[in-house]
């Protein structure tokens, strides 16, 4: 089984990743947590890039390429392998960052976006993606408060962008999510991380993958 979670800059993606890894883990599952970008070893030195905040230069075409080589690796080197060796993979962010980030946020072509990403995926697609949805102004202050009191500069290039480009995002999110109702499902993520993650559980078990 393969899963993903996406959302806005600061919705708990990390947080629900690892509270689902440890629930699967309970329940008897080889579980591989993986993340883009920087779920391979190329991917690794790829994030360095792609998240910098000094990068201010890379041109929105670049970083789609950037993305869509990241996820060619991740999916060829660690996600096939997993998923036919019998684990169940949980990944945060996968291609549906890239359609929203670079297409509703980045004012790209969506659907190019898509036919790109099926290309870098060689047409794999998660079991269910799991969209946490909240508030951008919310989410970009959880992201400042999760950082050390000395760090005052942004983690990386997208929570640097303007509110405007958040809600572009969220707005992506919602959009691409009521497109595909049958592998994406949106949560609430205004709530507590506990009750977030028991929402998560119950669409889980709705569609039948818990």
């Amino acid at each position: 089984m393969f899963l993903a979670l996406e959302g806005v800059d600061g919705c708990g993606k990390t947080t629900q990743l690892k509270l689902l890894t440890e629930h699967f883990i309970r329940h008897g599952y080889d579980v591989l947590a993986t993340r883009e970008p920087g779920g391979s070893r190329l991917g690794h030195d790829l994030r360095r890039i792609l998240l910098d905040p000094a990068a201010t230069d890379i041109t929105p075409l670049a970083e789609l390429f950037l993305y869509l080589a990241d996820r060619a690796q991740h999916v060829a080197a660690v996600i096939r392998p997993a998923l036919a060796a019998g684990r169940l993979v949980l990944c945060d962010r996968f291609a549906d960052s890239t359609i929203v980030y670079q297409g509703y946020g980045r004012g790209m072509d969506p659907s190019q976006i898509f036919e790109l990403c099926h290309l870098a995926v060689d047409g794999l697609w998660p079991d269910l993606t799991i969209v946490l949805d909240l508030e951008p102004a919310v989410a970009l202050a959880r992201a400042q408060a999760r950082r050390p009191a000395a760090a005052a500069a942004p983690e990386g290039r997208f929570e640097a962008e303007s509110l405007a480009f958040h809600v572009r995002v969220r707005e992506g999110y919602r959009a691409l999510a009521a497109q595909n109702r049958q592998r994406m499902a949106v949560v609430d993520a205004s709530g507590s991380p506990e009750a977030v993650f028991d929402t998560i559980v119950r669409v889980l078990e709705e569609r039948g993958l818990a």
